[in-house]
Parts: C-alpha cells; sequence; structure tokens
C-alpha cells in the first residue's frame, strides 16, 4: 500500500519562502533525496511524484510525495482526491504544515487531533471526513509582539531563521523518513526528545 506524503502550502512564486509554505519546502526535500521529479496530476490537483523510502525494491515504502495545487484553506478537495486515487485510508495520508504551537526548529508528529486554528488542516479534515491522518507539525513559532498570526505565516522566514532553514526541512524530512519506515511511536520518540 501506497503512503501519501503532503505538503500544506500555497501555489505561486510569491508564497515560495513563506512560512506556511514549509511543508511544501520538506516535499521538495524528499524528492531531491530519492530523484523523484514532481509533475502535476489533474485529477488530484497535486504536484506528485512516487519514490521508495527505506531502500529500493521490495524493502523500500511506497511513498506519492504531493503538493496540493490550490490555497493553503482549500488544501481537502486535493488531499481528498489522493486518498480516492490511491485508493489509502486516512491513516496512510501524511500531511506536514507549518505549526505557531511548536517553537522554530522542533519537529512534532501526531496522529489525529484538532486544527489547532490551522485552515488547511480544517479543510482536509472536512474534506475526508476524519482527523485521523497523520501530521508532521514543524514549528514556525508565535508571531512577535502583537503580529497578526495569519500575516506571520504568510511572511518569509528571518534572516536568522533562514541560517537554521535548511536543517530544519532536512530534519522534518528525517521525520517523514522514520515515520514511514518505522511507525509513529519509534518517530515520536526520536522526534519529540530532540527538544
Amino acid at each position: 500500500m501506497t503512503t501519501v506524503v503532503v505538503g500544506l502550502g500555497n501555489p505561486g512564486p510569491e508564497y515560495a519562502q513563506t512560512r506556511h509554505n514549509v511543508g511544501q519546502m520538506v516535499i521538495d526535500e524528499l524528492a531531491r533525496r530519492y530523484h523523484g521529479s514532481l509533475s502535476r496530476n489533474k485529477k488530484t490537483n497535486a504536484s506528485e511524484a512516487s519514490v521508495r523510502i527505506g531502500g529500493a525494491g521490495p524493502s523500500g515504502v511506497a511513498v506519492a510525495l504531493a503538493k496540493p495545487l490550490s490555497y493553503m484553506n482549500l488544501s481537502g478537495g486535493p488531499v481528498s482526491s489522493l486518498v480516492k486515487y490511491y485508493s489509502v485510508e486516512p491513516s496512510a495520508i501524511v500531511v506536514i504544515h507549518d505549526e505557531l504551537d511548536v517553537p522554530f526548529g522542533a519537529i512534532r508528529l501526531k496522529s489525529g487531533g484538532g486544527s489547532a486554528g490551522h485552515n488547511g488542516l480544517k479543510d482536509i479534515t472536512k474534506a475526508i471526513a476524519t482527523p485521523d491522518f497523520v501530521r508532521v507539525r514543524v514549528g514556525v513559532g508565535r508571531p512577535p509582539g502583537r503580529q497578526d498570526a495569519a500575516d506571520y505565516v504568510l511572511r518569509p522566514f528571518s534572516a536568522t531563521e533562514r541560517k537554521e532553514l535548511d536543517l530544519v526541512i532536512a530534519l522534518a524530512a528525517d521525520a517523514v523518513e522514520d515515520l514511514v519506515t518505522k511507525g509513529l511511536g519509534e518517530a515520536q520518540q526520536r522526534f519529540h526528545s530532540a527538544g
């Protein structure tokens, strides 16, 4: 069975380097690591690549990497289409997204739960009629001062954060690899104890 790994974000170059697009940055990193070539699938309205994680041939896990081509708040449509296209249960969906409630640079993994005001997660939950999918939460931290959260996530990372960003994206990609090959429990043990 294929595991579908979805990186959330907004389409277009103006959003490419923003905090809200960190999920898509992780998909790009995984595609690079596994020589996957992302291309548009009209049936799912997502840019996709098929790769094997954890070894070539039967020892590897079949993974569909996907970046929805819709805006973040409408992520549910493409994710619902991916569920149908790959005939998977929602539990075989891994969603990578930015998380305000996790400090910048930390990675947290969980299955199910609420959306904590994240409109992409809210739309996915509504579209597939369950919150029971796995989330890789990439910490972007809280906005400074009184800055609006919606405004904050649509801005590029700060100069200080950018120095660490490649490392954070690599760490989130490692978390996806562990999740897919070793399971949620083991991946949580490794990444939750990392600070």
